[in-house]
């Protein structure tokens, strides 16, 4: 469903309603600016029930979080909600023209991007529907709810180290190779100092809660697994724009300063898409930055010293 604004001319306009376009339009909205919010509608952790590691939101649902700072923002007069997507960006005047799916348009002074990415999982059999339930990503969001069982980490490539390191502070770990890479002998003295027990033989599929069944007909009972999935950008609107681009460890993210500016002037980028790695707090944080930053450059275009 679409709301058209009863406006088409913004201060701002923040692109992704999900935790970093909030905090970013609260900050926007509380400078008394116009602000613009046009969400799809697809946080990344949708799947996910819970939320951890939030202070004050420990153990939240994940959507009650997101709705909450929705109806907080939203009793700001001076903020309009579009429900679409944003499909096309484009430099026009002292701003950007951005194109929605249902053909209407609107303009903005400054724009905000919190896109969002997507995560493209391995191809295992009964892995993508326990993504968020008993496949995870973040040990800081969902380890310590394991009660310190048994963990699983499917490797995707040699960065599937980073999470086999890590885990044995949430629970006994098994590194499932599953043919991504071979450790050398640096990292298997690592895996040995940290208790990681190694697993050779391919997956085949995924049962029961996070029961892994190995392609020789073994079964390992799994309290819980990790795997690293690729990360890609969720909307083409920075790379419509031409923002820089880094590399991170698992895919491409927008390179922003510390202000959350992208290196294209009045684009501002902020949660998971501009950076490499992120959780809900994180997601918050950096778009608290990225509102301040995208007000503090509408002060200095007036070149009134902020």
């Amino acid at each position: 469903m679409h709301t058209t604004p009863n406006q088409t001319e913004f201060d701002a306009i923040v692109i992704g309603g999900s935790y970093a376009g909030l905090s970013a339009a609260m900050q926007l909205a509380r400078a008394r600016r116009r602000v613009l919010v046009i969400d799809a509608g697809q946080r990344r952790n949708r799947f996910a029930t819970h939320s951890h590691g939030f202070l004050t939101q420990d153990g939240t649902e994940a959507a009650a979080i997101a709705a909450q700072g929705r109806a907080q923002l939203l009793a700001y007069p001076n903020v309009r909600w579009v429900e679409g997507k944003a499909v096309q960006a484009a430099p026009e005047g002292e701003g950007f023209r951005i194109a929605l799916d249902d053909g209407a348009s609107v303009h903005g002074r400054r724009l905000v991007l919190a896109t969002g990415v997507i995560d493209d999982l391995p191809a295992i059999v009964g892995l993508r529907e326990r993504w968020g339930r008993s496949v995870f990503h973040c040990p800081y969001c969902h380890g310590y709810e394991l009660d310190q069982g048994a963990i699983g980490v499917i490797a995707t490539g040699e960065l599937s180290m980073h999470h086999a390191l890590m885990l044995p502070d949430w629970g006994s770990v098994t590194l499932f190779l599953n043919g991504a890479f071979e450790p050398d002998a640096a990292q298997l003295a690592a895996l040995a100092s940290r208790g990681v027990a190694l697993e050779r033989t391919l997956v085949a599929r995924i049962e029961g809660e996070a029961d892994v069944v190995l392609e020789d007909g073994r079964t390992l009972p799994m309290a819980g697994l990790f795997v690293m999935p690729q990360m890609r950008m969720a909307s083409p609107v920075a790379e419509q724009l031409g923002c820089a681009m880094e590399d991170g460890h698992a895919g491409q993210f927008v390179r922003t300063d510390v202000m959350k500016a992208s290196s294209v002037a009045g684009v501002f980028c902020c949660g998971d898409m501009a950076r490499a790695a992120g959780n809900v707090a994180l997601a918050v944080a950096d778009g608290a930055m990225a509102g301040v930053g995208a007000h503090r450059s509408l002060i200095e275009a007036l070149n009134v010293p902020a």
